[in-house]
Formats: C-alpha cells, structure tokens, sequence
C-alpha cells in the first residue's frame, strides 16, 4: 500500500481507502504502558515509601529511586513498573500531583529509549 495524502492529520487515504489515524498509530507506541515516571519527588523518599504508595493499585514488579553516582543521594525522580496496563493506569490516574514525603508528585507514562 502506499499512502497518497494526508488529510486533516487525522484521515490518511490509502489509494482507495481512508484509515483513521489514531487506529494506525495503536500500533505505534512511544511509552511504556506499564512503566510510569515519578517526577518531583522528596529526596527523602526512597524505594519502600514508593512500593508503599503504588502497590494498591495492582502487582508491582519494580521500583527504581534515581541517585547520583557519586552521593548516593536521590536525584528527585523515579520508575515503578507494575505487571499490567490496568495497575500503571490505575496509579497514574489516582497517584499523578498527589503529595507523598510532602512533596507534589507528578506521575506519567515512561518514554522508549
């Protein structure tokens, strides 16, 4: 197949075929859907206070505290990843600018690469 134009950014025509874009881009993802990206967190928090936090919303297979080499002390951002889709959408809905260590977290998608 091959794609004649692009309409609207939403519609591509296929020679004889229109395709909604967003269908064809299911298949394209550009972040994990079961890995979510803590930001702003307390540089006191550590692992335990994370899988604390997240495990509520399903089965966690890891948490990770971002830290400087050097220090060891926590760089204020972090991963956890849970076993399904459900569980990271769960906690990132629930969990995204809510305070844990006093601190206003922001939660979302982890990105591919």
């Amino acid at each position: 197949m091959r794609i004649a134009t692009i309409v609207n950014s939403k519609t591509l025509l296929l020679q004889n075929s229109a395709l909604l874009l967003p269908q064809l881009l299911l298949c394209v993802r550009h972040h994990s859907t079961t890995k979510l990206f803590l930001a702003g967190l307390s540089y006191n928090t550590n692992e335990t206070v994370l899988r604390d936090t997240f495990k509520q919303h399903g089965q966690i297979i890891e948490v990770k505290v971002i830290c400087d080499h050097k220090t060891g002390e926590s760089k204020g951002y972090g991963f956890v990843r849970f076993n399904s889709e459900i569980a990271a959408t769960s906690a990132r809905k629930e969990l995204h600018r809510q305070i844990v260590d006093g601190r206003r977290i922001r939660v979302g998608y982890a990105h591919k690469g």
